[in-house]
């Protein structure tokens, strides 16, 4: 439960329009400028339908989240839904699983950005980004919205820019975007495993839900629009860049929208791709901070993690201590550690986070049509993310152990002082 009091309550600042532009600002990022390659390596020409199944799978996500954040507007997303309909255990699980997966993705996308600024430099510049939006968030999430939307207009402009100049260059061909199966079932299942984490930016709106004005009208709005536009952005991109490469050259491509625009005959165009995939960097930087300090702040208010982690600034009603302790996390990550390789992990992580919302979801209504979406949902998450690259199921499913183990082993101290 949400402790009482006004100095333990965030502030309801967001409307329609910025909840979805900080679920854009997620979904919208560096995963498009990144994940079109390895998703080609592993599906080849069947990369359209690893799109279209990696969307399905979201919209039923989607759904289930908007529901449920109707019901249950309070910080923390399914960590709350899972606690709430399923039992302590499995909205812990949940919270588990994307507190350890984004917080892995804050600090790639924290690298993603040195890597684009300044190679040479590129730990230091993700220290430098990670302070730097820990203290934006620090000062409030209305101000975090604002930049927010001003990165989103530049990476929207940027993805026009290159679905312009491929689809209208000479070099577009329709016969490269051919749908087939070359990489098989399996290549096309983990495809859209990989595609799915550019989707998993919704999850912000609904980890907000203390932060909405009339959340249940705000949340179930909000999500399938930002989840719309991000799909029809994601399509034309995807488009764009195989009318120019082919899947062959797409998937052996290093920057794929950079080397899209440069084999479309406008090299000018490159640097501002790559300015472009900085700011979208920025973007779901921003954005991951946000989210994972909220389902940190909910779980450190039922004392599955330190309850020090639950204070709420008296001024600017942000969760402080926890954004402050996320940052530092992903900071010293970011300083050490090379993470990108952590991205398969975290869609394990992200998948599994949303089969407990999906299956949250089932326990709404008995009616077998509207539980069809939670169930197809459930069912596509487990899947996706056991078709994943063998080491990512490896790595999540170990790391979701551990948190097993931890909780049980919390639950025993606990009955033993009792």
């Amino acid at each position: 439960m949400t402790p009482s009091g006004s100095a333990a309550e965030l502030r309801r600042t967001l409307g329609v329009g910025d909840a979805v532009v900080i679920g854009l600002g997620s979904m919208v990022g560096a995963g498009i400028f990144a994940a079109l390659a390895p998703a080609a390596r592993a599906a080849g020409s069947g990369l359209l339908l690893g799109l279209a199944l990696a969307a399905v799978i979201a919209y039923c996500n989607a759904m289930s989240s908007a529901r449920l954040a109707a019901l249950y507007p309070a910080s923390g997303g399914t960590y709350v839904y899972g606690r709430e309909r399923l039992g302590p255990f499995w909205g812990y699980l949940a919270g588990w699983s994307f507190v350890v997966g984004k917080t892995a993705s804050c600090a790639a996308m924290a690298l993603t950005v040195g890597a684009y600024v300044w190679p040479g430099q590129a730990h230091a510049v993700a220290v430098a980004a990670v302070v730097a939006l820990t203290a934006v968030n620090y000062g409030g999430v209305h101000k975090s919205a604002w930049l927010t939307r001003l990165i989103v207009a530049v990476v929207l402009a940027v993805l026009a820019s290159v679905i312009v100049v491929c689809l209208g260059s000479g070099e577009s061909d329709a016969g490269r975007l051919d749908i087939g199966t070359s990489g098989g079932l399996g290549g096309v299942l983990e495809a859209a495993g990989l595609l799915f984490f550019a989707f998993a930016g919704y999850a912000r709106i609904a980890t907000l839900g203390e932060e909405v004005r009339d959340p249940a009208r705000t949340i179930p709005r909000a999500i399938p629009l930002a989840l719309g536009i991000a799909l029809a952005v994601y399509v034309g991109v995807a488009i764009a860049v195989l009318s120019v490469l082919g899947s062959g050259d797409l998937g052996r491509a290093a920057a794929p929208l950079a080397d899209a625009v440069r084999a479309a005959g406008v090299p000018g165009l490159v640097p501002v791709v790559r300015i472009g995939a900085a700011v979208a960097a920025l973007g779901s930087l921003l954005a991951l901070i946000l989210g994972v300090s909220r389902t940190t702040l909910a779980m450190a208010r039922d004392r599955h993690l330190p309850g020090v982690l639950s204070a709420v600034h008296p001024r600017f009603k942000v969760p402080h201590r926890a954004e402050l302790a996320v940052g530092a996390v992903v900071a010293v990550l970011a300083a050490t550690v090379d993470v990108r390789g952590a991205i398969g992990f975290s869609s394990f992580g992200v998948l599994a986070y949303y089969a407990v919302a999906n299956a949250s979801a089932w326990t709404l209504d008995a009616a077998p049509l509207k539980r069809a979406v939670p169930a197809v949902g459930l069912l596509g998450c487990l899947v996706l993310a056991f078709a994943l690259p063998g080491t990512s199921v490896v790595t999540g499913a170990g790391v979701l152990a551990v948190g097993v183990i931890a909780y049980g082993v919390r639950a025993r101290v606990g009955a033993g002082r009792v």
